[in-house]
C-alpha cells in the first residue's frame, strides 16, 4: 500500500493540535513544523508526531516547502491544526492514494463561524499531492502544485477556522500584509476605483453568488470581513508604496 505522510504548521496551538494529530493517526508518516511555539505546542505534539521539526517562520509557502523536505511517502496531506479529517474522509483518502488515478486531490472546507459550519462558504483546496515533484509558491494563500490531474474528494474536512470576530479580522490584518507585499512587488498601484470595487465585488460574490445568504447571519458577518479584508490589503499596499508601514 502507498504510504502517506501528513505535515502540519503550528505555531500556539495547544487548543486544537491534539484534535489534528488524533485525526490523521491511520497515516504512515506525521510531521509537525513548528514556530517556536511558548505554549504546550511542542508537548502535546510529540505524543504523536513521527517528527517534530523547529524553524522561525518566513511565509507559508517555505514553512510547508520545509516539511515537505522531510517526508518520506509516496503520498502527502497538508493539514492545519485547526482542521480534523473524519473516518469517511480518511477511508477516502486511503483509496484515492492506493488508485493512483490522479496526482493529486483537493478537499473541500466549509468555513465554520458562530457555532455552525457554513457549507456556502467553502473552498476546494489541494491538499493531497504525490510527494514526487510536489511544492507551494506563494507568501500567504499559498499555492500547491503536483504533478498529473487533479481530482476531488467529497467527503469535507471539519475546518474550525474562526475563533471568534476578534481573531477573524486580525487574520485577515495578519493576510493583507501579506498579500500587499506580493502587489508591490508586481508593481501593482491602489486607486480609488480598485478600492471600491474589489471589496464590493468580494462581498457580492460571497453572499450573493456563493450563496452565502442561506448561512444566515454568520454568511452575512463572513462575507462583510472578506470584503474588509480585500479593502485592507489596498490601504496597505499605499501604506507600502508610501514607505509608511
Amino acid at each position: 500500500m502507498a504510504r502517506l505522510s501528513v505535515i502540519i504548521p503550528t505555531f500556539n496551538e495547544e487548543a486544537y493540535i491534539e484534535a489534528a494529530l488524533r485525526s490523521v493517526r491511520f497515516a504512515d508518516e506525521i510531521i509537525v513544523v513548528d514556530s517556536f511555539s511558548t505554549d504546550k505546542t511542542k508537548e502535546i505534539a510529540r505524543r504523536y508526531a513521527t517528527q517534530f521539526l523547529e524553524r522561525e517562520f518566513d511565509n507559508f509557502s517555505g514553512h510547508k516547502n520545509f516539511g515537505l523536505q522531510h517526508a518520506t511517502g509516496e503520498w502527502v496531506l497538508f493539514l492545519d491544526a485547526d482542521e480534523r479529517i473524519t473516518y469517511p474522509l480518511q477511508v477516502e483518502i486511503l483509496n484515492a492514494i492506493e488508485s493512483g488515478r490522479h496526482g493529486g486531490y483537493k478537499l473541500n472546507f466549509p468555513h465554520f463561524y458562530m457555532n455552525r459550519f457554513l457549507y456556502h462558504h467553502s473552498n476546494d483546496v489541494l491538499r493531497l499531492v504525490k510527494r514526487s515533484g510536489a511544492h507551494y509558491t506563494g507568501l500567504v494563500h499559498e499555492k500547491l502544485h503536483c504533478e498529473g490531474s487533479i481530482g476531488k474528494l467529497k467527503h469535507p474536512v471539519l475546518h474550525f477556522t474562526y475563533k471568534g470576530l476578534e481573531h477573524y479580522i486580525n487574520k485577515k490584518e495578519k493576510y493583507a500584509w501579506f498579500q500587499a507585499e506580493q502587489l508591490q512587488e508586481k508593481g501593482k498601484k491602489a486607486s480609488l476605483l480598485v478600492m471600491f470595487f474589489k471589496p464590493g465585488y468580494r462581498f457580492f460574490s460571497s453572499y450573493i453568488l456563493r450563496g452565502g445568504f442561506r448561512d444566515g447571519i454568520p454568511g452575512l458577518v463572513v462575507a462583510a470581513t472578506n470584503a474588509y479584508g480585500v479593502f485592507s490589503r489596498y490601504v496597505k499596499l499605499i501604506l507600502l508604496n508610501r514607505g509608511m508601514r
